[in-house]
């Protein structure tokens, strides 16, 4: 990593837009990452989330505006980029006629790398996998698939790493899994970018969280400083803070879920969320 590198985001989005036809995906997005943080973009499904990480990754060209990955743009030098990154989309690619020892070997390999044996028994122990490293990964868990999709994306350490939705279709304790692996990953210097439509998972595990809602970023801030945007609401004698859930809800125009009692006649919170607030 060269100095100018070092000095920067990991990841700079600047003004872009995606339109299909007459469909826009994606309206003057914008966003820094840190580099070593995790930073969720957290949408409701046709926000335009998988398409934005699709341009970052360079699958994708983006209408207009500009983007850099690890000090390379995306659009003028691709090669670079995709040295820099990899992706972990929505469904888990393991093969599963192969042991997921087998399925790190073969990454290694096509990556050129020495000694793929060693990589691959070196990722089996850091993500837990090392007694069901011989077995077939069809005989896996979610939570296990997942794992071991995320080691596979690992091989030849790049930097910056995208998660698209990783816990999809996960249940709650596979969740929970996958949720030590992303935090782990970002202890050790990793930079992530997650999406997710789940808020209980950026507010788990993100440093920072922008609101993507028809394309644009709405919000932008950490957990606290979009806690913030709502003001706490008063129980009894009890002040309750603005979940994330709440913010998510009142900003794309959605409503707050009923508090305890409401409707059975026993004291409870029944205040109505307020419209957006804009940070001054």
């Amino acid at each position: 990593m060269t100095t100018s590198q070092a000095l920067e985001p990991a990841i700079r989005v600047e003004s872009i837009e995606k339109s299909f036809k007459d469909l826009h995906v994606l309206r003057w997005v914008d966003f820094d990452v840190r580099a070593g943080s995790i930073f969720a973009l957290l949408g409701s499904n046709g926000a335009g989330k998988t398409t934005l990480v699709r341009i970052l990754s360079t699958l994708l060209k983006a209408d207009a505006g500009t983007a850099t990955v690890h000090g390379f743009d995306v659009a003028a030098t691709p090669g670079d980029v995709r040295e820099s990154i990899s992706l972990t989309g929505q469904f888990a690619a393991v093969d599963e006629v192969l042991t997921g020892r087998e399925n790190l070997v073969l990454v290694a390999k096509l990556r050129h790398l020495t000694n793929p044996g060693e990589i691959a028994d070196g990722l089996l122990a850091r993500f837990s996998l090392t007694d069901a490293g011989n077995r077939k990964a069809s005989t896996y868990s979610g939570g296990m698939r997942r794992r071991l999709d995320i080691a596979m994306s690992l091989i030849g350490n790049p930097p910056i790493i995208f998660l698209d939705e990783p816990t999809t279709g996960l249940d709650p304790q596979a969740r929970i899994e996958v949720w030590q692996t992303v935090k782990q990953l970002a202890g050790q210097g990793t930079t992530v970018l997650l999406t997710t439509q789940y808020l209980d998972e950026a507010e788990q595990l993100a440093d920072r969280i922008a609101i993507l809602h028809k394309g644009r970023i709405i919000q932008n801030g950490t957990l606290s400083e979009l806690k913030q945007l709502l003001p706490p609401a008063k129980v009894e004698y009890v002040e309750k803070q603005p979940s994330l859930e709440d913010v998510f809800l009142a900003l794309v125009g959605g409503t707050a879920p009923a508090a305890a009692g409401d409707g059975d006649g026993s004291s409870g919170d029944h205040r109505t969320v307020p419209a957006r607030k804009e940070p001054r």
